[in-house]
């Protein structure tokens, strides 16, 4: 349907409406700030709904430099939430809906839960956790970072607002906790934890591959002698690799 543009809130409220009609309903927005103002105004007209927005990634093409961890994380989330039919409405700007975004079976088969009472095979873990692009440090302080140190196991997952620490007995999930990043003391139990990739492309061995052959297959002269060629073959992740993403994937 053709509707003339409401004044003031009204379009959030008629958003909200439409919604109860139609879901999930997308909206696309001509700015990442009207993006955000409807998805405060329609969470006010309608907060039985689930409303998300899928953030832009505040990068040019082919900038040298990635996106902020918490934007990335943030998007993550935002793509789950998406794909698993728990969102009411979806709001994306026109330029974030321009770029492409991995297939929805990436996130089915790099997304898992880990509850408290179930084993865990520590070195099994570290191995997912290096394939899913999480980076190990001494202390954890942002989204997509992990801390070994005996039996505990300190983990910010994408996607969470807060990190979470793991007490293991030796292989069993005894505790699971939040903790504060400032602080480094626990908060509160939880039952179970949902972990997401730490990018939106797969940095494994098929992926790599993946986007050799694509690259080659894509671009002119010796790939050898491009450095963002190499690092990704080396299974690392140059900045601004976020924008040859569909090299990555086959669909």
């Amino acid at each position: 349907m053709n509707l003339p543009l409401p004044e003031g809130s009204a379009d959030a409220l008629l958003l909200a409406r439409l919604a109860e009609q139609h879901h999930p309903l997308v909206i696309l927005t001509e700015s990442a700030a009207e993006a955000q103002r409807l998805r405060e105004e329609i969470a006010w007209w309608a907060p039985q709904r689930s409303v998300h927005l899928l953030p832009d990634w505040e990068t040019l093409p082919y900038d040298h430099f990635s996106p902020h961890q918490d934007l990335v994380s943030l998007r993550l989330s935002t793509l789950w939430q998406f794909s698993s039919g728990q969102c009411d409405i979806a709001i994306v700007p026109v330029v974030t809906a321009l770029y492409r975004l991995p297939p929805v079976s990436f996130l089915a088969a790099r997304t898992f839960l880990l509850r408290r009472g179930q084993t865990l095979d520590l070195d099994a873990f570290r191995h997912q956790m290096t394939t899913a692009g999480y980076v190990h440090v001494t202390q954890v302080v942002k989204p997509g970072e992990y801390c070994l140190r005996g039996g505990l196991v300190d983990l910010f997952p994408m996607g969470s607002p807060v990190p979470y620490r793991i007490d293991l007995l030796d292989t069993e999930v005894e505790t699971l906790r939040t903790f504060d990043v400032d602080t480094q003391r626990t908060l509160y139990p939880v039952s179970e934890i949902r972990l997401l990739p730490a990018r939106e492309f797969p940095l494994d061995d098929a992926g790599r591959t993946r986007f050799r052959e694509n690259f080659r297959e894509r671009f002119e002269g010796d790939p050898s002698r491009c450095a963002l060629y190499r690092d990704v073959g080396n299974g690392l992740a140059p900045g601004g690799i976020e924008y040859y993403l569909p090299l990555f994937f086959e669909q």
